[in-house]
């Protein structure tokens, strides 16, 4: 993949047809935002193809992102959608992945923009229209630094596709092996919700799974009812029901995500709540705990192993609902 230095500085949409999705970059290339005819708005950085914004046709931010994250490439963003690949935390008992950092590479690659794909506008005004713009990102071996090469000494390609809809966010990666050898791998969607309390939210949908307790010695639980969240909380969870039935973040009674799932058999729950908060450096301000909840779809509980010459494809949507 090649890296282009003079981009356009926006995609116009196509003559004789109704009102389109219009895709932009910043000027200094370091940035990809899209917008429907109906107002809803995505912004997603090249470094690590982060999305960092997710706002609805009034303009309310749907995802959280730290007042004090680095938005410059100079360190992986607190926030937002970051891309975990090809480890979930760190693996030092692997033989593959235990020299990678944490959450391995990709969200503190450079990706490269491989263009952008629309639906047509239907006849009538844009509100009737069924309307979604996809932009899709790319990363392969041959872009990584010598250091991570000699990491993770594979040849591969990711594909990440991200789609913006009038009500929904559909996030997904393609995995291949372009090597000669197999390789192992995990991957994670890490995605920072936005609540307006905390206290008030409770996750639906992971009902009788058994999860991970990060929190209390990695011990092996079973989610009794629903999520609340009124600590620490860093569980990886294994539902029962099937990757198409949705989790649902519920706040005050109300649903305001339903998140559903294809190919990715788990899902992270994450809160640092105020001691943990306090303890990084990234994370402001030092409350915002309560305003944000990670419901984070992935293969994360053991490793994927994928053959040469052979594809892994997860993904997820999230749908919102009117506040």
């Amino acid at each position: 993949m090649v890296e282009r230095a003079n981009r356009p500085s926006a995609l116009a949409s196509t003559p004789g047809l109704g009102k389109q999705p219009q895709v932009s970059f910043s000027d200094d290339n370091s940035r990809v935002s899209a917008e429907l005819p109906t107002g809803e708005t995505l912004e997603i950085l090249l470094y690590g193809a982060t999305v960092i914004s997710w706002k609805d046709a009034s303009g309310n931010e749907k995802l959280w992102l730290s007042d004090a994250t680095k938005l410059d490439g100079s360190k992986a963003v607190r926030g937002g959608i970051p891309v975990v690949f090809p480890v979930f935390g760190t693996a030092p008992d692997h033989a593959q992945a235990s020299k990678l950092p944490q959450h391995g590479f990709a969200r503190t690659s450079r990706w490269e923009f491989l263009g952008k794909s629309t639906s047509e506008s239907a006849p009538g005004p844009p509100a009737a229209a069924d309307l979604s713009v996809k932009l899709d990102f790319g990363l392969s071996s041959a872009n990584l630094d010598t250091k991570t090469k000699s990491l993770w000494p594979f040849a591969f390609g990711l594909i990440y596709s991200v789609t913006l809809n009038r009500e929904s966010l559909t996030t997904s990666l393609v995995v291949t092996n372009d090597d000669d050898k197999p390789f192992d791998f995990q991957v994670l969607l890490h995605t920072y919700l936005r609540v307006k309390d905390i206290a008030a939210v409770s996750i639906k949908g992971l009902e009788g799974a058994s999860y991970i307790d990060k929190v209390d010695n990695a011990s092996t639980k079973t989610q009794a009812s629903t999520v609340t969240i009124a600590g620490e909380t860093d569980r990886v969870y294994t539902p029962t029901t099937p990757t198409s039935e949705p989790v649902s973040v519920v706040e005050a009674g109300k649903t305001t995500f339903s998140i559903v799932r294809d190919s990715l058999g788990n899902v992270v729950v994450w809160n640092p709540w105020t001691d943990k908060a306090a303890g990084l450096a990234d994370f402001a301000p030092k409350d915002g705990f309560k305003n944000m909840v990670c419901v984070e779809p992935g293969a994360v509980s053991g490793f994927q192993t994928l053959e040469p010459g052979d594809a892994f494809e997860g993904a997820q949507t999230i749908t919102i609902s009117p506040r």
